[in-house]
């Protein structure tokens, strides 16, 4: 299965989703690999990998017709490899402009590791050039980040008319199996309204599980490490976890518990969430999707009903601005939903317990954690 993680608006956390996304399916047994085609590199530094170093890269392959098999870079994460990306990618849109079958040398290049992964995700960057088309001709789906902001709907009816051109001229295959929502603040109104208007097109195409602010995913980069092993018991760290066990059960075959298989690091216990005492201002993850029954999902999500949790969760904050906490209308409705295929080409994901977009921003249950106690407010500052 390869999925081209793209949207031509910079910004929404491509390549965070690219890279945590990744380190989890590895985490959770499955081979990886992960394509870097942003000539910023930053997925292949994410990784622990220096791009400064690299005698080859993605350049080479797309460019130079290079084996990937001699590209491709083991990590320090067990079952997750890399195909690098570095500066040199920058010109490769120019050069390509005269090659033969310009549109499809991605394809061609990975069609070659077929066997050897079960999952490619391919990092795009923020365009809609000749590297972004490389990638969306080479994918079997989409995977689409969008950042609950408004600028984010702006931009969808765009995106969902680009994939349509790409769909018709060099991918008919081509369809969104998934859409993210990432950077979601529960403090605002306005994460809600953008999500319930993405939700009300795209239907179960969006994850269940919404990725927050989080000052974690911010700070692991610079330390050439994922989230999910920089702070493994972070908001954003179980947030992508959960995100992997959606996307696993949508898209990846079961894989088999073998003996001595490690994990990267694990954390035990409930989300936290965003009404707990101890994080007056923070968002939250979203509910953890599961496909068994008696998750206890029930109980962390307490007995308050739907509005009071709405309410709770707005007014967390003591010095929040009024006029977060007033209800505007949205500057820009979408006037007619863009074209969606009718299948994703995989059964929908049922989820144990389904809750509204007011029980994935304000839970009411204890937290309780493997570790000591922490004061979450300070964790995430």
């Amino acid at each position: 299965m390869r999925l081209a993680i793209a949207n031509q608006k910079g910004g929404v956390g491509k390549t965070t989703t690219a890279v945590n996304l990744a380190a989890a399916l590895a985490e959770l047994g499955h081979r990886v690999l992960l394509v870097d085609l942003d000539p910023q590199a930053n997925a292949t530094t994410g990784l622990g990998v220096d791009h400064r170093e690299l005698s080859s890269s993605i350049y080479d392959v797309v460019v130079s017709g290079a084996d990937p098999a001699d590209v491709v870079r083991s990590t320090d994460y067990e079952r997750l490899d890399i195909l690098p990306s570095s500066i040199h990618l920058a010109g490769a849109e120019l050069e390509l402009v005269p090659a033969f079958s310009r549109e499809t040398k991605l394809r061609v290049a990975l069609d070659t590791l077929e066997d050897a992964y079960e999952v490619t995700l391919i990092d795009c960057p923020p365009s809609l050039g000749l590297l972004t088309v490389n990638a969306l001709a080479a994918a079997h789906t989409m995977l689409v980040p969008m950042q609950c902001e408004y600028y984010a709907l702006e931009g969808l009816t765009q995106l969902m008319r680009n994939i349509e051109l790409v769909r018709t001229g060099l991918n008919p295959s081509l369809e969104i199996g998934g859409i993210v929502l990432t950077m979601y603040d529960a403090r605002t109104k306005l994460s809600e309204q953008v999500a319930d208007e993405i939700r009300s097109y795209f239907g179960d195409r969006v994850f269940a599980t919404v990725i927050p602010r989080s000052v974690r995913l911010s700070e692991a980069p610079s330390y050439g490490q994922p989230a999910i092993v920089y702070d493994p018991s972070s908001r954003g760290s179980l947030a992508y976890r959960w995100l992997a066990e959606e996307f696993a059960a949508r898209f990846c075959p079961p894989v088999e518990a073998s003996a001595g298989s490690e994990s990267i690091s694990a954390p035990d216990g409930p989300r936290p969430t965003a009404t707990d005492a101890h994080e007056p201002s923070s968002a939250t993850a979203g509910p953890r999707p599961s496909a068994e029954a008696g998750s206890g999902h029930a109980e962390s999500l307490g007995g308050e009903p739907d509005t009071a949790r709405h309410e709770r969760a707005l007014q967390a904050t003591p010095g929040q601005p009024e006029s977060d906490r007033a209800e505007p209308q949205m500057k820009t409705q979408l006037s007619s939903p863009p074209h969606v295929e009718a299948s994703v080409g995989a059964p929908d994901l049922e989820v144990a317990g389904a809750v509204t977009v007011g029980d994935e921003i304000a839970g009411d249950a204890d937290v309780r954690h493997h570790e000591p106690a922490q004061d979450w407010t300070e964790e995430e500052t």
